[in-house]
């Protein structure tokens, strides 16, 4: 991997605002100071990240020059990555000092306290997490840990879920099946939509109906097997009914879980973003084999970025 490197001057005449915030677009996107010039690993995304900031210093009079490099002279590959992983190790070691103060706080609170604040303040300790982890090109191991005290403090924080019991089916029983759920799917509907069709069959009929019809399977329909149960979603009971709750499947559950039942018991960066364009999808009035279409690839593409973000927390 070669390096994506970014140079700028601003006129010496300009104020100090559009320099600092500079300074702080660079610190966001993740770039470090080397040999007196910016660097990001020689990613598409990187790239994309210094042209719009060399687009910026131009249009403030200044002078931007962005350009790939293969090696630097004296410095070795590892060498750079090192540098890297110490900046986001400075990150991460702030955050975890912001994790430590809200156990603190949690530890002197009782069960009959209002906990609004610091489930608050646990929502935007993830959102700053995963913003770390946006710009943690090299995976520093000190991820991993902070990721494992933000899940500790979670389950601290929330109550105790009843155990539900959930009957087992086995999937080959309903390759050939026909499903059917109500009309203007949403969050629980369409990801049981995309489960049905990543795992079951993905050419699977599916009917939109008020009311299901003779050999039609219906789902989060109120009848049959593939309902909500207990304080589980109908997403979260087929994943457990087919055996198929991978940890993968299990942070799309809890996401779908929060939107559905808004009942704070899971906490993830991704949960506003796709409650808001879901909510578009309906206020737009999509038909419903838009919405299905959508839905589909809206959590293909979470699976397949949940994968991605295990796959790196394991290397």
């Amino acid at each position: 991997m070669g390096w994506i490197v970014f140079t700028y001057s601003l006129p010496s005449k300009s104020s100090s605002g559009p320099r600092v915030t500079l300074w702080r677009r660079l610190r966001r996107i993740g770039a470090i100071a080397l040999s007196g010039v910016q660097v990001l690993p020689d990613r598409d995304d990187c790239l994309e990240s210094f042209q719009w900031l060399a687009r910026e210093v131009r249009q403030a009079n200044g002078e931007a020059l962005v350009m790939r490099v293969e090696q630097f002279e004296g410095m070795s590959h590892q060498s750079i990555v090192n540098k890297f992983r110490e900046v986001r190790r400075e990150d991460y070691t702030e955050l975890e000092t912001k994790i430590a103060e809200l156990e603190k706080a949690l530890g002197v609170v009782d069960e009959m306290s209002d906990r609004a604040p610091i489930q608050e303040t646990l929502e935007k300790l993830y959102k700053h997490h995963a913003e770390i982890r946006q710009i943690d090109f090299f995976d520093c191991p000190e991820q991993r840990e902070v990721a494992a005290r933000l899940k500790q403090l979670t389950q601290a924080l929330l109550p105790q879920s009843p155990v539900v019991t959930i009957a087992p089916q086995e999937i080959e029983h309903y390759r050939n099946a026909q499903w059917v759920t109500r009309p203007q799917p949403h969050v629980d509907r369409l990801a049981c939509i995309w489960l049905i069709r990543r795992f079951i069959n993905p050419k699977a009929v599916i009917h939109y109906r008020k009311k299901p019809v003779a050999h039609e399977i219906p789902f989060d329909m109120h009848i049959g097997e593939f309902q909500h149960q207990g304080n589980l979603c109908t997403f979260e009971v087929m994943i457990k009914a087919f055996d198929l709750d991978d940890a993968d499947l299990q942070t799309i559950g809890e996401i779908v879980h929060e939107i559905d039942l808004r009942d704070g018991l899971y906490v993830h960066p991704q949960i506003a973003g796709v409650d808001a364009l879901l909510r578009g999808w309906l206020l737009a009035g999509f038909a419903d084999s838009a919405l299905e279409a959508h839905g589909i690839a809206l959590f293909e593409g979470l699976y397949v970025a949940c994968m991605q973000d295990a796959s790196k927390a394991t290397v």
